[in-house]
């Protein structure tokens, strides 16, 4: 296959990617939580302990940006910060267990959403899809 080819399904893909996210993550946000204070709360969920500039890469907000987002979630409880031993400077970003629960039913959700789509799927199909994703991750998606 061509690169172009090969280029104009990637596009094809992502798009379908993100309309299937939105799908699935339909109503699972907290009414109390912005949308980028929930895909932060996630990228946390996902990756703790980070740091400020782990999130600003992620979510490709300021730091001044990024950082008033996370005191608006650290008041909510919903996580804390942590100084380094090492390095007093340096500050680790966690969740709290209300940010864990929060997420935690966000999540469960998002699986009901997701068992809905993929219910009447084969088993073998969901196995390549299973290897497709894996493929993917390994050969295209990985981290440089």
């Amino acid at each position: 296959m061509d690169n172009h080819k090969l280029f104009n399904k990637l596009i094809t893909f992502t798009n379908a990617v993100y309309r299937v996210t939105e799908e699935l993550t339909k109503e699972a946000k907290p009414n109390v939580l912005t949308q980028i204070q929930f895909d932060i709360l996630d990228f946390i969920a996902r990756n703790q302990p980070v740091t400020l500039s782990e999130i600003c890469d992620c979510t490709h907000l300021s730091m001044p940006n990024a950082s008033r987002e996370l005191r608006k979630l650290g008041e909510n409880d919903l996580i804390e910060k942590k100084s380094d031993v090492d390095d007093r400077r340096k500050q680790y970003i966690y969740m709290t267990s209300s940010g864990e629960k929060m997420i935690e039913d966000a999540y469960k959700l998002i699986k009901v959403n997701f068992d809905n789509r993929i219910k009447d799927i084969s088993k073998e199909d969901l196995d390549e899809i299973n290897y497709a994703i894996d493929k993917l991750q390994s050969k295209f998606y990985f981290d440089r």
